[in-house]
């Protein structure tokens, strides 16, 4: 298994270092980009066997600068397991999964992950094939888990069965308090366009034959919509046409232009 630890190192003993010699903003910016955060549809969130009502809709709330508070927490119920059901508000391809639990023997050690489904409860979780089983480390790091994201392409819902803890039966309760995503987002029902508008030229004029080659933009924007437009520029024998298009979709937008040269009647 691939997974990566943010580390959050340890300042006490020979073998620690003074806090002030280590600058933690440079973990921010890698950790934010991809970050799922902003679609994640927390009002859909349900937890499973979580000894506090809300605790895991209170962990998934926590922002990157927050992952090291010790609390909200998730801690099991009845017995050492635990499912947290993840919906989203679009489609995402899914990288990577943030975690941090701690390192003592409630910390979790198998998670099996399914998608797309909203039946997964404890008996299901027992006998579905999950689409990626992950083990964890006992550790209070940050550990970003990385999943095979041919498996992750299209996810709208994610479950998450933490299985069993580091106490080999002897501890009852798996606590975790730190739970993030990293992935690319789209629009649900959506798909990226390319579309070029192009106005037909008017009874008085006449195009020729040489055409200045197509112009491309892409860049990042929001809805869904298009329009088309046309200028025209110059005066006497000739002149010159700009025509757009744009269309926006999927939060991304794409623009062409063409300009072709007129000549007049």
């Amino acid at each position: 298994m691939s997974h990566h630890c943010h580390d959050e190192h340890d300042h006490s003993g020979g073998g620690g270092h003074d806090h002030g010699e280590h600058d933690h903003s440079d973990d921010v910016t890698p950790a934010l980009q991809h970050s799922l955060y902003q679609h994640i549809d927390f009002d859909g969130v349900n937890t499973l066997n979580e000894e506090t009502s809300g605790s895991g809709k209170a962990v998934l709330k926590k922002t990157w600068a927050e992952r090291l508070d010790p609390t909200p927490e998730v801690a099991s119920d009845a017995d050492e397991q635990v499912i947290v059901q993840v919906p989203f508000t679009g489609q995402v391809k899914l990288h990577s999964i943030l975690l941090r639990s701690s390192a003592s023997d409630a910390a979790p050690r198998t998670l099996k992950l399914f998608i797309n489904r909203d039946d997964v409860e404890f008996d299901a979780a027992a006998e579905l094939a999950p689409t990626q089983t992950l083990e964890l480390s006992q550790t209070g790091d940050v550990q970003e888990l990385a999943v095979k994201r041919a498996l992750f392409g299209k996810v709208t819902r994610l479950t998450l069965f933490f299985e069993d803890n580091f106490g080999d039966g002897d501890e009852e309760v798996t606590r975790f308090s730190y739970l993030g995503f990293k992935g690319e987002w789209m629009a649900l029902g959506r798909a990226p366009a390319q579309i070029l508008y192009e106005a037909a030229p008017t009874p008085t004029t006449t195009p020729s034959r040489g055409r200045v080659p197509m112009l491309w933009g892409v860049g990042l924007g929001a809805g869904a919509w298009g329009i088309g437009k046309r200028a025209d520029q110059g005066s006497g024998k000739g002149g010159w046409a700009l025509e757009e298009g744009y269309m926006h979709s999927l939060g991304v937008y794409q623009g062409a232009a063409m300009m072709r040269r007129e000549k007049a009647p």
